[in-house]
């Protein structure tokens, strides 16, 4: 099996020393760590022997590359997308000669920013592609922005596959041929031929189908129409028994006010056991069970663990089978079902370098050769194929070329105590050789707010280490995987306890000398740079500098943004009433915030409207405030555009360095 490179050198991590990186302009680091990733998705052909790669295109675009892992050499490319309203979502395999993609189209001509996802399919033979999404027409009484994904391969049938489709009724005045129906439904669909035929009738309530991985469709989920998009409060769950058509209820999952759900939640059928693994709560926890779709409703617990939710399954091959399930405590764990596949990641885990973590990411379709991931805190990660018959694993492409050579710093896990005596668990990076003492510092609260950070790679946390700084990610209450208790009523209606969790750990920082006196900063990221703004209003003396990307400043404005939009329901009761809706707004409150702040927005952001950056500048500057806002014209939430994140990475070193008493360089 050959290598295959996409560009670069060789990936080889810790080489470079420290006087390497600040010998270094921080425009050249900043474009380092702040380029786009080499793969942005991966996936393996029926047969093992080819790979489809997603990979960035230019600053913004995409491009789909097809790599021989038998011959070798570079990748060819089939599909290049611009990036201008246009991105390469994900890529699967119906047959060795085909391959479906999902494109993310969006457009702004209407004043806001639109959304559309359609399915592309693409032959090896360099033909055309064709569209998969049905088009619409001129009796068609509106435009579907959902356009499928692939629910089934169909047992493995070459070319076919299972499709969700979101149905558009016509006008039928004059034509006996109209679509009448409304709602979502399933496709049988050949790839190649385009020949579809309907196999789930559209259904105005249904918000999804789950399937048994061999061509038969099993549980649907059902959520109720209530004007303009869903309900959402609730789901209603049905299953099929075999060999029959009607459905039977399977149970009801709500969505409560929190954001959290109550209800056993189906993911996967295990077609061998004639049951489904879901997600239940157990004692304030999630936990996966399995439930008998024979009629009887048993259920039996799978996992549980203490302290921490059980939260996603592992599942491999052309039929999906679940092998396994992880749950994240200090470190992200894989627990497999599969003796042989566990004893497998044992060995590698141990065998491989640096005590990486090993993620199995797809298989072929008799699952003798695997696609996985190595990566660690130090390491951003390498592909890899394992041949179950030669037990040989060979280097596929690094995930990152511009680490190269580079020594990154370690992630600690660490614990910190709040104001209340809670014990709340952080992780800690310090700059490469640093005794961990009388440094610059950042505060960097996580996205979410149901969201938590992870042992890893960070491209944020590692070039702020290796400017100086040392960062702290504290997963304060009101991050997700800890339970109900720990998540409160979210990060927004439990303000005073998230954020003031966030304030608690730059105190930390300080009483422990890590930080240096006036040389405490905060930065964050969408709800993170909520709680940057908010930490300024609750504890204004504390942080010098406040740097927050893409964040919410105005709970009520938030709530606004989501009038017409179908998950409106679920942003009004994550809100929530009262005084917390004023208090807990940073632009409401601006005349407090005594520290700079420096914002950072894409104009097309559909996460968080950027009214939100700029109401907050507007309420700053009238408040006399020191105030930035740095608006990237086109880019969305996350930014996806490498010069635009290492300028925002520079800009950022300028801002702390000058508002913290720091040289520049």
């Amino acid at each position: 099996m050959k290598k295959i490179w996409l560009a670069g050198p060789a990936f080889v991590l810790g080489m470079a020393g420290w006087g390497t990186a600040q010998a270094e302009s921080v425009e050249k680091l900043a474009a380092a760590f702040g380029a786009r990733q080499d793969i942005t998705d991966i996936s393996l052909a029926p047969g093992g022997a080819l790979a489809a790669i997603v990979a960035p295109s230019g600053g913004r675009g995409d491009k789909v590359m097809i790599a021989d892992l038998v011959k070798g050499g570079a990748p060819r490319t089939i599909l290049n997308a611009s990036g201008q309203g246009e991105h390469v979502s994900y890529c699967s395999w119906p047959s060795d000669a085909q391959l479906v993609c999902s494109i993310l189209v969006q457009d702004k001509s209407t004043g806001n920013v639109l959304s559309f996802s359609r399915l592309l399919s693409l032959s090896l033979d360099g033909s055309p592609a064709k569209m998969l999404t049905q088009s619409a027409n001129s009796r068609s009484l509106g435009v579907a922005r959902y356009g499928g994904d692939i629910i089934d391969w169909q047992g493995g049938k070459p070319e076919e596959v299972l499709m969700l489709r979101q149905y558009i009724p016509e006008n039928t005045i004059g034509t006996r041929l109209a679509q009448s129906g409304e709602g979502l439904g399933v496709e049988s669909l050949n790839v190649r031929t385009l020949r579809r035929a309907t196999v789930e009738k559209p259904n105005r309530t249904a918000a999804g189908y789950i399937t048994d991985g061999m061509g038969n469709i099993r549980i649907m989920a059902s959520t109720p129409a209530m004007g303009i998009g869903y309900d959402r409060n609730y789901t209603d769950y049905f299953y099929r028994l075999v060999g029959q058509h009607g459905w039977n209820p399977l149970g009801r999952v709500t969505v409560n006010p929190s954001g959290t759900y109550s209800g056993f939640r189906p993911v996967a059928v295990d077609p061998e056991s004639n049951s489904v693994f879901g997600f239940d709560n157990k004692n304030g926890f999630s936990a996966l069970y399995r439930q008998s779709l024979d009629g009887s409703n048993r259920r039996e617990e799978v996992i549980s663990k203490p302290g921490v939710d059980v939260d996603e399954l592992i599942r491999i091959g052309r039929s999906r089978r679940v092998v396994g399930v992880s749950f994240a405590t200090d470190y992200r764990q894989i627990e497999y079902f599969d003796p042989k596949l566990a004893a497998l990641r044992s060995a590698l885990s141990k065998a491989l370098p640096g005590d990486p973590s090993v993620t199995i990411v797809d298989s072929s379709a008799d699952e003798s050769k695997l696609l996985m991931f190595v990566g660690s805190d130090i390491d951003p990660g390498k592909y890899y194929i394992f041949d179950k018959a030669t037990r040989k694993l060979e280097e596929v492409l690094p995930l990152r070329t511009a680490m190269s050579g580079r020594t990154l710093s370690p992630m600690k896990s660490i614990q910190f105590r709040a104001f209340d005596g809670t014990m709340v668990p952080a992780y800690l990076t310090l700059p490469p050789g640093s005794d961990g003492k009388n440094l610059p510092a950042i505060n960097m609260p996580h996205g979410g707010p149901s969201a938590r950070d992870e042992w890893g790679f960070d491209w944020l946390v590692q070039f702020f280490a290796a400017r100086g700084f040392a960062v702290l990610q504290p997963n304060f209450r009101g991050s997700s995987g800890y339970g109900e208790a720990w998540f409160e009523k979210n990060g927004f209606q439990s303000w005073r306890t998230a954020v003031g969790d966030v304030t608690d750990a730059g105190d930390w920082l300080v009483s422990n000398g890590i930080a240096a006196k006036g040389k405490l900063a905060i930065f964050g990221w969408s709800y993170g740079g909520y709680a940057a703004l908010q930490s300024g209003v609750l504890k204004p003396d504390l942080f010098k500098a406040i740097i927050a990307v893409a964040p919410v400043t105005d709970l009520q404005q938030l709530r606004n943004d989501h009038l017409n939009y179908s998950d409106y329901k679920l942003v009004d009761a994550m809100i929530g009433n009262g005084p917390h809706v004023s208090q807990g707004s940073p632009a409401q409150n601006a005349a407090k915030i005594q520290a700079p702040v420096l914002m950072f927005h894409g104009d097309w952001d559909t996460n968080v409207d950027i009214d939100q950056s700029e109401l907050m500048q507007r309420r700053l500057l009238d408040a006399g405030k020191r105030a930035e806002l740095v608006t990237f014209k086109g880019l969305t939430h996350s930014l996806v555009e490498g010069e635009a994140r290492a300028r925002m990475l520079a800009q950022s070193d300028a801002f702390l360095r000058e508002n913290l008493g720091m040289p520049k360089e």
